[in-house]
């Protein structure tokens, strides 16, 4: 696993993907940059997000957070990944058994990052703003404890 994210932190982006595709239905972020102190997620979109639609995001990542769902790490061969998963994000060395990081029945998606074994473990999230330009819809957030 290469990637050294925060895992409270790169966990909650999983959360905030996911949240995104069922509440926009327009992709995960196709770029991020995940820190322990704030992070930030860009997406493909067409606006500017509403102060509501954005206390709507925050609540329901919270809402996802306290769950306290479990955070499991499963393996399949690329074959198998490949039918139901987008593997663009993964390095090329990523091999022939991808892995598939899946938080409850709420998400999952191929990742190589650390994250928590528990929801409960990422706290608080909160969003700090966002904007829109030329088609990119950044979100910027961070974790309360």
């Amino acid at each position: 696993m290469n990637k050294d994210y925060n895992p409270r932190m790169h966990s909650a982006e999983h959360i905030l993907n996911q949240t995104m595709v069922r509440m926009f239905n327009k992709g995960r972020s196709f770029s991020a940059h995940i820190e322990k102190k704030k992070s930030k997620c860009d997406y493909h979109f067409d606006r500017e997000l509403t102060q509501a639609e954005l206390t709507e995001i925050e609540s329901k990542v919270n809402e996802i957070i306290i769950l306290n769902l479990p955070v499991i790490e499963n393996f399949l061969p690329r074959e198998e990944a490949l039918k139901s998963f987008s593997l663009d994000k993964l390095p090329d060395q990523a091999g022939d058994s991808i892995r598939i990081i899946k938080i409850g029945d709420y998400d999952s998606c191929p990742c190589i990052g650390r994250h928590v074994t528990s929801t409960k473990e990422i706290g608080g999230f909160k969003i700090i703003s966002s904007g829109f330009e030329n088609g990119v819809l950044r979100i910027r957030f961070k974790l309360k404890d």
